[in-house]
């Protein structure tokens, strides 16, 4: 089906989901939409996360999008019900593909999950886990100064392995033979956590299980693109701060150019609007 999938994220992280739909899927045409100027979802309430999500996707349906992933585990901790409540097309967060690829590889049953302040207080991955498998053992552990770490490029500076020594100690402790990345920049912490935690223990990517679910659930619906890609990928983003290209390369693992800022506020007028019209129509009737 030649329509774009659509994508988005809190800010930039999201372009590591992005990175492996381009691998996986090479043919598609990805529409991404970075929310910087809001930014930090992680530290915000349920409500604004739902009501950030509702107006993200809005913004990406414009671009006749025939599936939208939620390339962020604190909207698809909190927002997912809501979305799928509101859109027609398919919505893919990353939540329950981590959740489901931990419960298969897990051997003792002990599975860890770092992530945002927002999303380990939701337990959303130890509800997907234990639904799943009810003998486990979920030992969650927030990782707020993470993602200031990963976007300074501070990927294997001594501070970073002093924060993550600090942050992993109970897994450990408790033998967790499997760890859920559950925030979209700790993928490019892989390798300190790797050494951290020892090779043992199995590191699941949730944006990578994620992609696999995207194109199981394509083929399910027939919506592959079967031809030639569409047309370039675009890159939104709501605010371009300091150095956003610089990292949103370090994320894509290749240069990123070609960032279009749009003026979300306008937009956010602008359907607020539409809402105002159709209820006045509804009203005349």
């Amino acid at each position: 089906m030649k329509k774009p999938i659509g994508i988005f994220d809190s800010g930039i992280g999201g372009l590591t989901v992005v990175k492996q739909l381009m691998y996986l899927l090479p043919a598609e045409q990805l529409v991404y939409f970075g929310d910087t100027a809001r930014i930090p979802y992680g530290s915000k309430s349920k409500r604004l996360i739902e009501q950030y999500a509702i107006e993200n996707a809005r913004f990406l349906m414009q671009y006749d999008i025939k599936a939208l992933v939620v390339a962020c585990n604190t909207a698809s901790s909190l927002a997912m019900d809501v979305l799928l409540d509101y859109l027609d097309i398919p919505v893919i967060g990353v939540v329950i593909p981590g959740a489901e690829a931990a419960v298969e590889l897990t051997r003792n049953n002990k599975i860890g999950v770092i992530g945002t302040i927002a999303t380990i207080n939701s337990n959303s991955y130890m509800i997907q886990i234990q639904k799943r498998l009810k003998d486990a053992k979920v030992y969650a552990q927030p990782c707020p100064l993470l993602v200031p770490l990963v976007e300074e490029g501070w990927l294997e500076d001594e501070i970073t392995i002093m924060t993550l020594k600090k942050y992993l100690p109970e897994m450990i402790r408790e033998q967790v033979d499997t760890l859920i990345l559950g925030c979209t920049h700790y993928p490019l912490l892989e390798k300190i956590i790797r050494k951290i935690m020892g090779d043992h223990v199995k590191l699941i990517d949730s944006g990578k299980e994620t992609v696999k679910a995207v194109k199981q659930v394509l083929m399910d619906a027939g919506l592959l693109n079967q031809s030639e890609k569409i047309g370039p990928d675009k890159f939104f983003v709501s605010d371009i701060p300091m150095k956003f290209e610089e990292i949103g390369s370090r994320f894509l693992g290749k240069k990123l150019d070609n960032v279009e800022r749009v003026d979300f506020e306008r937009f956010l007028v602008k359907i607020d609007s539409q809402k105002v019209t159709t209820h006045s129509r509804k009203v005349e009737v």
